[in-house]
Protein backbone atom coordinates (compact mmCIF):
# COMPACT_ATOMS: atom_id res chain seq x y z
CA UNK A 1 0.00 0.00 0.00
CA UNK A 2 1.33 3.45 -0.88
CA UNK A 3 1.59 6.57 1.21
CA UNK A 4 -1.88 7.76 0.19
CA UNK A 5 -3.65 4.72 1.66
CA UNK A 6 -1.87 5.10 4.99
CA UNK A 7 -2.84 8.75 5.25
CA UNK A 8 -6.48 7.96 4.58
CA UNK A 9 -6.30 5.20 7.17
CA UNK A 10 -5.00 7.60 9.81
CA UNK A 11 -7.75 10.08 8.93
CA UNK A 12 -10.44 7.46 9.41
CA UNK A 13 -8.95 6.34 12.72
CA UNK A 14 -8.95 9.97 13.83
CA UNK A 15 -12.60 10.24 12.77
CA UNK A 16 -13.44 7.25 14.97
CA UNK A 17 -11.57 8.62 17.98
CA UNK A 18 -13.13 12.07 17.57
CA UNK A 19 -16.71 10.85 17.13
CA UNK A 20 -17.00 7.78 19.37
CA UNK A 21 -17.67 9.75 22.56
CA UNK A 22 -20.56 11.60 20.96
CA UNK A 23 -22.05 8.36 19.62
CA UNK A 24 -21.74 6.58 22.98
CA UNK A 25 -23.17 9.53 24.94
CA UNK A 26 -26.02 9.96 22.45
CA UNK A 27 -27.03 6.31 22.69
CA UNK A 28 -26.76 6.27 26.49
CA UNK A 29 -28.82 9.46 26.71
CA UNK A 30 -31.44 7.85 24.48
CA UNK A 31 -31.59 4.72 26.62
CA UNK A 32 -31.62 6.46 29.99
CA UNK A 33 -33.69 9.47 28.86
CA UNK A 34 -31.21 11.65 30.78
CA UNK A 35 -27.59 12.81 30.64
CA UNK A 36 -25.80 9.80 32.16
CA UNK A 37 -22.31 11.19 31.67
CA UNK A 38 -23.17 14.53 33.29
CA UNK A 39 -24.00 12.74 36.55
CA UNK A 40 -20.54 11.17 36.87
CA UNK A 41 -17.53 12.52 38.72
CA UNK A 42 -15.01 14.24 36.45
CA UNK A 43 -12.37 11.62 37.29
CA UNK A 44 -14.70 8.79 36.26
CA UNK A 45 -15.66 10.56 33.02
CA UNK A 46 -12.04 11.32 32.16
CA UNK A 47 -10.99 7.72 32.82
CA UNK A 48 -13.86 6.47 30.67
CA UNK A 49 -12.85 8.77 27.82
CA UNK A 50 -9.22 7.62 27.89
CA UNK A 51 -10.16 3.95 28.15
CA UNK A 52 -12.71 4.33 25.34
CA UNK A 53 -10.24 6.02 23.00
CA UNK A 54 -7.64 3.31 23.67
CA UNK A 55 -10.34 0.74 22.99
CA UNK A 56 -11.13 2.46 19.65
CA UNK A 57 -7.49 2.35 18.53
CA UNK A 58 -6.98 -1.26 19.66
CA UNK A 59 -10.10 -2.47 17.88
CA UNK A 60 -9.18 -0.75 14.62
CA UNK A 61 -5.65 -2.16 14.78
CA UNK A 62 -6.91 -5.67 15.57
CA UNK A 63 -9.52 -5.62 12.79
CA UNK A 64 -6.96 -4.38 10.27
CA UNK A 65 -4.64 -7.19 11.40
CA UNK A 66 -7.48 -9.71 11.09
CA UNK A 67 -7.12 -10.62 14.80
CA UNK A 68 -10.81 -10.84 15.60
CA UNK A 69 -10.36 -13.26 18.50
CA UNK A 70 -8.11 -10.75 20.25
CA UNK A 71 -11.00 -8.27 20.29
CA UNK A 72 -12.94 -10.63 22.56
CA UNK A 73 -9.93 -10.84 24.87
CA UNK A 74 -9.78 -7.02 25.09
CA UNK A 75 -13.51 -6.87 25.78
CA UNK A 76 -13.33 -9.59 28.45
CA UNK A 77 -10.28 -8.04 30.12
CA UNK A 78 -11.97 -4.67 30.32
CA UNK A 79 -15.11 -6.24 31.80
CA UNK A 80 -13.00 -8.05 34.40
CA UNK A 81 -10.94 -5.00 35.38
CA UNK A 82 -13.97 -2.72 35.59
CA UNK A 83 -16.39 -5.27 37.10
CA UNK A 84 -16.59 -3.42 40.42
CA UNK A 85 -17.37 -0.15 38.62
CA UNK A 86 -19.99 -1.89 36.48
CA UNK A 87 -21.92 -3.03 39.52
CA UNK A 88 -22.35 0.60 40.59
CA UNK A 89 -23.38 2.05 37.24
CA UNK A 90 -24.03 -0.72 34.75
CA UNK A 91 -25.62 1.54 32.14
CA UNK A 92 -22.57 3.76 31.80
CA UNK A 93 -19.95 1.00 31.91
CA UNK A 94 -21.61 -1.98 30.26
CA UNK A 95 -23.85 -0.29 27.71
CA UNK A 96 -21.19 2.35 27.02
CA UNK A 97 -18.59 -0.35 26.33
CA UNK A 98 -20.92 -2.30 24.06
CA UNK A 99 -21.87 0.80 22.07
CA UNK A 100 -18.22 1.87 21.79
CA UNK A 101 -17.06 -1.61 20.70
CA UNK A 102 -19.89 -1.89 18.15
CA UNK A 103 -19.16 1.56 16.72
CA UNK A 104 -15.42 0.83 16.61
CA UNK A 105 -16.02 -2.49 14.82
CA UNK A 106 -18.31 -0.84 12.29
CA UNK A 107 -15.77 1.87 11.45
CA UNK A 108 -12.89 -0.64 11.42
CA UNK A 109 -14.70 -3.03 9.08
CA UNK A 110 -15.59 -0.19 6.71
CA UNK A 111 -11.97 0.96 6.80
CA UNK A 112 -10.75 -2.59 6.14
CA UNK A 113 -13.12 -2.87 3.17
CA UNK A 114 -11.93 0.44 1.75
CA UNK A 115 -8.28 -0.53 2.18
CA UNK A 116 -8.90 -3.90 0.53
CA UNK A 117 -10.38 -2.13 -2.49
CA UNK A 118 -7.38 0.19 -2.87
Amino acid sequence: MGMGGGGRSHGRKALLVLTSGRVVNGVLRGIAKEDVEGKLEKRVRDTGVVVGKCENILIVALVLAGAYTAISVVFAAKAYVRSEDMSGNSLYYLAGTKVNVTYSLLIALVLRGILAAV
